[in-house]
């Protein structure tokens, strides 16, 4: 991981790279200039976006329902013609009554076992153990369906693996043999077990040896005392026997490059 001045969203030196901008919206630039954006709640209390600084996007990942993780998907999609690939037939029958046109769903009833293709970056749509309860929901759209995470493959094999708001579950080791993640957004709420988000980071690790970048969201840039943080998390790494990597404790805005 080389660590650049903030800037805009660009390749860098042939490689992805990677923003923060509070909670989990985070901004991921292929090495040929593609886009994605996970989460984009642009009002959440650490941002350093509005939906107005956004003015490209190829495709947006939403990992559920919830008005944080779904954030203003719309609205940026709308605003750039972004695609959005989410889960669950009923977040994207909600996004369609909100106004988002047809056309930019990747798949209307998107299931995590989905891929979809961006010209030589794959991103491919597992399974969350988490819910999908929609913030606003319609008589036609009670609830949005499956909740989601997503291994994002760039053009140069680099593979990022955003966990979404799942516990641990035994398939993250599935997809770690699979896929062989060199970078694991995980997720770490206050709220949420050390040892559980140990595990996760545990299991993600099973016959991978690439796994090398840990990068938190769903996290305050000032934890309340007594909340889990990235202390608590890597004394429950080392609890559990799993592989001593730093995590990274993201600055907002700036620019990562992901390099193996």
């Amino acid at each position: 991981m080389v660590v650049s001045a903030p800037s805009t969203a660009s390749a860098q030196d042939g490689v992805p790279t990677l923003e923060w901008f509070g909670w989990s919206h985070f901004r991921l630039t292929s090495t040929t200039g593609k886009i994605i954006h996970t989460n984009p709640f642009t009002t959440n209390p650490d941002t350093t976006v509005s939906v107005d600084d956004i003015n490209k996007v190829d495709l947006i990942v939403a990992a559920d329902g919830h008005p944080d993780e779904l954030g203003q998907t719309v609205a940026i999609a709308q605003k750039t013609g972004a695609m959005t690939f989410v889960a669950g037939g009923g977040v994207n029958g909600w996004m369609l009554e909100q106004g988002l046109p047809m056309p930019q769903t990747a798949q209307r009833f998107a299931q995590p076992g989905d891929v979809h293709k961006m010209e030589g970056v794959t991103v491919r749509m597992v399974n969350s153990v988490h819910g999908s309860e929609l913030g606003q929901p319609t008589p036609s759209n009670p609830y949005g369906g499956s909740a989601a995470g997503y291994v994002i493959t760039f053009e140069n094999g680099y593979t990022v693996y955003f966990s979404g708001s799942s516990a641990a579950t035994a398939d993250m080791a599935l997809w770690a043999e699979m896929y062989k993640p060199d970078a694991m957004i995980f997720h770490m709420s206050g709220r949420h077990d050390p040892l559980d988000v140990a595990m996760s980071i545990k299991l993600t690790a099973t016959n991978n040896p690439n796994l090398k970048m840990l990068i938190p969201h769903h996290h305050r840039i000032q934890v309340p005392d007594g909340q889990t943080n990235i202390a608590s998390v890597q004394a429950a790494m080392a609890q559990l026997g799993a592989p001593a990597i730093t995590i990274t404790e993201p600055v907002r805005s700036q620019v990562y490059q992901l390099t193996k």
